[in-house]
């Protein structure tokens, strides 16, 4: 069993197996994987951005300069204030012993707080409900990307436009039954390929901007002030196609743990951003050359001898985009579940050398069910775009809340600055939500990603009250170790050879499964250890806590293993370090696992409704075995069964 630790190390030294390389690969090396993984998101958003800006129900004119350079000048302040300045220079300072991400944020931010007040219980709630919001996100971004780059089939002939939804379906099907091979060989082949296409980027935008270098005056902030003086609060609504330019912000400071801050910021600063706004900027410029291109600005920003390259290779950059989210939805399903929001799930380990490369079997086919529905209904990039953002400014705003609690607690120095930032950041976010929540009003469109985070978050929240319901009920009902061990000693029971390990997720009750040993088999092992595994809010557990072992009388003994919310629980392997040590030595040949197996029965006199105990009940009785999850031979554990009520 495993409970959640609200403490950790301060160590910033994880264990084997966080993946780094920073010390044998190159700077270069690092710089090209980063391009690959951390930048698909948004840097496949030119596919859609500028047209959905000028989609008919926000009543823009393409033809008017000044409403073309003021929303350049929104895009371009957006890409420096909120992923420039936010993410890559103020948030990724937030590292949770490397690791980056709204769960890792999350989790840094309680460490600071006191276990079980209220700004704690608070912090709790948003970085869940971030989480949830980043489900959604992951189910939208693959069909938006491959549905814009198909897109470009209308481009090169009218006829094509029926082929756009058969042709992203069998993409989309394709990438996600291949997760099960995972991304080690393939994970090759994304730095070189996006390298291409952030290039392609730029020399399209270079390419348009020499025709038409009025457009460069977008630079200037003006451009935007004057937009929002000439349309008034209208330009707010605008706001929620102009975040399309920062989609994928968050990315960057979720895929931190993989690559550091310094290769993301090479990245960024040196080659992603310049693209990034050429291409946005040669896009203005074809517009303001020719505003009926205002159809696929994006395809229509390159010669028609190179449309049907730019197809392919726009098609394998959104393929390349759509993996990076699936690959970011496991990282945070496994955080999920180390820190006890989320039932345990089958994980498959697809890297002998990676452990940030693992496939999540029932994840990877829920995904695929959303997005092959969003396709059906949806049908294209522009009826998605009015799904888009919700999610995603949710979770940029949860960040910046987040980020004011860690710097106010754990930054004496740096808050002073900070903090106004934050403020600042705070008024964006809420602009940009505010932006998206208006699409509420006009259609269904912007109700998925919100009835996708409220589902994702119904379940989290009633996984980890359930499980606190479930804890207090094995408390009520149990008796305490040390008054058992007692009794029991007055007549001892007929001891039979070998080590008895009993997992438990109470350290100071006797697990149910000794007590059905004893009443059916009527015996005892000659060693009974009381094993508990916890999950610290650390990503990795120093090696020198991992385990540890108490010595409580006539061969009994309590071991807690510690885990980081990085890493797949490996309890054989750890109680090898028991080798070492003189209290207790195991051997696995000799070892038997025993493990309750708890049947949940909802009860209307308690702490959640009715309907939230079943929902918890149905989660329960479909987590994973104990056996995968933590890596314990099947032959090796015995399951016994009790009936609990809460």
């Amino acid at each position: 069993m495993s409970s959640a630790s609200e403490t950790g190390s301060s160590s910033s030294h994880p264990e084997g197996g966080h993946g780094h390389g920073h010390g044998s690969a190159g700077l270069a090396a690092l710089v090209a994987g980063a391009v690959g993984v951390v930048f698909g998101d948004i840097g496949t958003s030119p596919l859609y951005t500028i047209k959905e800006m000028f989609h008919p129900h926000f009543g823009l004119d393409p033809t008017d300069a000044a409403t073309v350079k003021g929303l350049l000048s929104l895009g371009f302040w957006s890409l420096l204030l909120v992923v420039t300045l936010k993410y890559v220079i103020v948030i990724m300072r937030a590292d949770n012993e490397g690791e980056g991400g709204i769960m890792a944020l999350t989790a840094l931010a309680q460490r600071s707080l006191k276990k079980g007040s209220r700004l704690s219980y608070i912090v709790g709630i948003l970085g869940i409900f971030g989480a949830a919001l980043f489900f959604g996100d992951g189910m939208i971004t693959p069909p938006i990307t491959v549905l814009g780059a198909v897109e470009g089939l209308t481009v090169v002939s009218s006829s094509l436009a029926n082929w756009v939804v058969p042709i992203s379906l069998v993409i989309l099907v394709g990438l996600f039954a291949f997760q099960r091979f995972g991304t080690e060989k393939v994970g090759k082949i994304f730095g070189p390929l996006m390298i291409v296409w952030f290039l392609v980027l730029a020399g399209l935008g270079i390419y348009n901007i020499i025709d038409n270098p009025i457009v460069l005056r977008a630079l200037s902030p003006y451009w935007a002030i004057r937009f929002f003086l000439d349309h008034g609060w209208h330009a707010l609504l605008i706001l929620g196609a102009v975040v399309l330019t920062v989609t994928g912000g968050e990315a960057l400071y979720a895929d931190m743990g993989h690559f550091g801050k310094k290769p993301i910021r090479w990245a960024w600063f040196g080659f992603v951003l310049p693209a990034l706004v050429l291409n946005y900027f040669g896009q203005g410029a074809v517009l303001l050359e020719n505003p009926r291109a205002v159809e696929n600005p994006f395809y229509m920003a390159a010669p028609d001898s190179l449309q049907i390259p730019l197809l392919v290779l726009a098609t394998l950059a959104a393929t390349v985009a759509s993996q990076a989210v699936i690959t970011g939805a496991f990282s945070v399903t496994r955080q999920a579940i180390q820190l006890g929001y989320l039932p345990r799930l089958q994980i498959r380990h697809t890297s002998r050398d990676t452990i940030g490369q693992i496939y999540v079997p029932s994840i990877n086919w829920m995904l695929l069910a959303a997005v092959i529905v969003l396709v059906l209904v949806f049908r294209s990039s522009t009826n998605l775009a009015t799904a888009y953002g919700l999610s995603v400014t949710g979770t940029m705003l949860i960040d910046t809340l987040l980020l004011a609690v860690v710097a106010y607690t754990r930054w004496p120095d740096a808050r002073k600055w900070v903090l106004p930032l934050c403020v600042m950041f705070f008024f964006i976010d809420m602009a940009f939500l505010i932006a998206n929540g208006a699409k509420l009003f006009s259609g269904i469109g912007a109700w998925v990603p919100l009835f996708i985070g409220i589902t994702a978050f119904t379940m989290m929240r009633t996984w980890r009250r359930g499980r606190e319901l479930l804890h207090e009920a094995v408390q009520n009902q149990g008796i305490q170790l040390e008054t058992f061990l007692d009794g029991l000693m007055l007549s001892p029971p007929v001891r039979v050879p070998g080590t008895a390990i009993f997992l438990t997720a109470d350290k100071g009750v006797v697990p149910h499964a000794l007590m059905h040993n004893l009443k059916h088999n009527k015996v005892l092992h000659e060693r009974n250890v009381f094993l508990t595994v916890d999950s610290l809010k650390i990503p990795y557990a120093p090696k020198a806590e991992r385990l540890k072992i108490t010595t409580i009388g006539d061969n009994f003994y309590r071991v807690v293993i510690k885990f980081g919310f990085m890493e797949q629980p490996d309890v054989p392997q750890a109680l090898m370090q028991a080798a070492d040590c003189s209290e207790i030595c195991i051997d696995p040949m000799e070892t038997t696992y025993f493990a309750s197996r708890e049947t949940i029965v909802a009860s209307a006199h308690r702490n959640m409704p009715v309907w939230r105990d079943k929902l918890f009940a149905l989660m329960h009785r479909n987590a994973a075995p104990a056996t995968g999850f933590f890596r314990i031979p099947g032959n090796r554990i015995v399951e016994l069964g009790t009936q609990v009520q809460i």
